[in-house]
């Protein structure tokens, strides 16, 4: 009798165990939002989810040796990791939550967002001819040429708009000249993404900032606004927090919380998977790993390599200029924000990128 009631209390005290275990992983992978008012954000240790602190604190050395100045890691939306180091980018403030630094090309994905949205709303269909919206003579094509192009070609960056002009950056109708049909080529021609800004106030009827915020910012809590930098381009600036709530708002396939912001699924799809045949490695100017090839940014070579080898393979990224990342790792649940400088001045700082990732992957993956 006395080992019969042993053995039904260790069943029960394993029951237990049991169920707290199963409600501790529930926590882990219930996806949580943050309220729309910046006020509060849910965190989590790194002990929780049994990661290991001594790379971490090797992590954040290389991150702040490497001009960092925000990274953020969520969890199934909650923030594991939240660092700050360095000064603002004006001024000698440090740098903090509340600081805001420019998204770069990052912004580019961000872009492909309102495109789709405004899509949804039946501002714009990415099916018709460019010159719909902007008008013939947007570029110094052969008129057949330029009525090749569509606001697809854009997004996918298969314009066959000259990628040899001086200035990639500049989008006036001299410096869009024809090199080949639209859809026979990848090239990451800056200009011929910026034309997309064009576009979506021609569309909308609202400036970029004024489609932002009704779009996105006031049904995610975003803050952040488009600043023309050099006369074309637009640049996002932003705090890191609400980069973070856009790779959350990825994350979940472009819902935030119950409401959709993004609800074209078919959309959401294209734009996280391979858009043309030249670079398997390229959405709708969103980074796709684990790929079999990329072309990366000012090269015609495509490569046998996934676009970050240590990172998930599901994830998708958005790259921008002096390191600025937006990851998305779905299978793994996570979020990853990196905003700052660095003295590598190419477009998207591929090296950079999986380093940083070949020692997060090894914090996160148990």
């Amino acid at each position: 009798m006395k080992s019969t009631a042993l053995l039904l209390l260790a069943f029960i005290c394993l029951a237990c165990s049991s169920q707290n275990d199963d409600d501790a992983a529930a926590e882990v992978d219930t996806l949580y939002f943050p309220s729309l008012d910046q006020s509060a954000w849910e965190t989590m240790t790194p002990t929780q989810l049994k990661w290991d602190d001594s790379k971490l604190q090797e992590l954040y050395g290389f991150l702040e040796q490497n001009e960092t100045r925000a990274f953020i890691v969520l969890k199934n939306g909650k923030m594991v990791v939240e660092k700050y180091w360095g000064k603002e980018l004006q001024g000698s403030n440090n740098f903090d939550q509340n600081s805001n630094w420019y998204w770069a090309s990052a912004g580019k994905s961000l872009t492909a967002v309102l495109i789709g949205i405004a899509q949804e709303n039946e501002n714009l269909n990415i099916d018709n001819q460019t010159s719909i919206y902007l008008g013939t003579n947007w570029s110094s094509m052969p008129i057949e040429k330029e009525n090749l192009i569509t606001v697809r070609n854009h997004l996918t960056l298969t314009t066959g708009a000259d990628f040899t002009v001086p200035n990639l950056d500049c989008t006036t109708p001299g410096c869009i000249l024809y090199l080949s049909d639209a859809g026979t080529q990848w090239y990451y021609h800056n200009a011929t993404y910026t034309i997309l800004h064009q576009v979506l106030e021609s569309a909308t009827n609202q400036t970029n900032n004024e489609f932002t915020t009704a779009a996105l910012k006031s049904k995610t809590g975003m803050d952040g606004s488009w600043v023309s930098t050099n006369g074309f381009n637009e640049v996002f600036f932003s705090t890191p927090r609400s980069a973070a709530r856009f790779g959350l708002l990825i994350l979940n396939k472009g819902t935030w919380a119950e409401n959709e912001v993004l609800g074209d699924q078919n959309y959401f799809s294209s734009m996280t998977t391979a858009s043309q045949p030249f670079n398997a490695s390229y959405g709708y100017l969103w980074w796709l790993n684990g790929k079999e090839s990329v072309q990366f940014p000012l090269s015609t070579n495509v490569i046998p390599s996934s676009v970050t080898p240590s990172a998930p393979e599901d994830m998708i990224s958005a790259l921008g200029k002096n390191g600025q990342f937006i990851d998305v790792a779905p299978s793994q649940g996570l979020v990853v924000v990196r905003m700052g400088d660095s003295s590598n001045q190419e477009p998207v700082p591929i090296l950079f990128h999986e380093e940083l990732w070949k020692r997060l992957y090894s914090i996160t993956a148990n």
